[in-house]
C-alpha cells in the first residue's frame, strides 16, 4: 500500500512577556493568547488536525499549544512536553521528528527562535518559493510541510513548504 504522506507543521511559540521568575516561567502575553487561538483557526481552516504535538517545556511553549487548541477545536492531550525542545538546535529537533511513529500523519513541533526558522528553511526542499516569500519567522509563525515517507527518514532539504501562517504575533 503507498504511503499517504505526511504534513509536519514547525511553529515558534507566540509573544510573550519579556522577563518572569526565569526564562522557562515566560508566560504568553494577552496579545500572544489570541495570535495562538488566531493560529489554531487558521489550521483548523487548511483542513489540517494534529495527531501529535511536540511542544517545548517552557510555559509560553505550552500555553501557545494550549491556544491553537482552543482555536482549533484540538485534543490538548495530543501535545508532548519535550524538555529538549527548549535548548535544542535544528539538528536536535530532527532527531526528535525521526522518532515519531509513522501512524502520526500530522505533526506539529513548537519551539523556539531561532531553532524554529532554521529548521523550517533547513527542511525545505526548495520547490516551492513559500517560505522564501515569508522571511520573517516572527512569534506565532508556522511552516507546514509535506513529505513523504517515514518520520525516521525525514533529512534536510527533504519535506515540501506549502504554507506560512504569519500571524500577528
Amino acid at each position: 500500500m503507498a504511503d499517504q504522506g505526511r504534513r509536519l507543521v514547525v511553529m515558534r511559540h507566540a509573544a510573550a512577556a519579556s522577563s518572569a521568575s526565569s526564562d522557562r516561567e515566560r508566560p504568553l502575553t494577552d496579545a500572544g493568547a489570541s495570535a495562538a487561538r488566531d493560529a489554531g483557526r487558521w489550521l483548523a481552516a487548511q483542513g489540517l488536525r494534529p495527531d501529535l504535538a511536540l511542544v517545548s517545556e517552557a510555559r509560553r511553549a505550552q500555553e501557545t499549544w494550549a491556544g491553537v487548541c482552543a482555536g482549533g477545536d484540538y485534543d490538548p492531550s495530543t501535545g508532548s512536553a519535550e524538555p529538549g525542545i527548549y535548548s535544542a538546535g535544528p539538528e536536535a529537533v530532527l532527531d526528535l521528528i525521526h522518532l515519531v511513529d509513522d501512524d502520526v500523519r500530522t505533526l506539529v513541533v513548537v519551539g523556539h527562535n531561532p531553532t524554529m526558522s532554521v529548521l523550517a528553511m533547513t527542511l525545505d526542499d526548495g520547490s516551492t518559493s513559500t517560505l522564501l516569500a515569508h522571511p520573517d519567522f516572527r512569534p506565532g509563525a508556522m511552516a507546514v510541510f509535506e513529505l513523504d515517507g517515514p518520520w525516521a527518514d525525514l533529512t534536510t532539504q527533504g519535506a515540501r513548504a506549502t504554507e506560512v501562517y504569519v500571524g500577528r504575533g
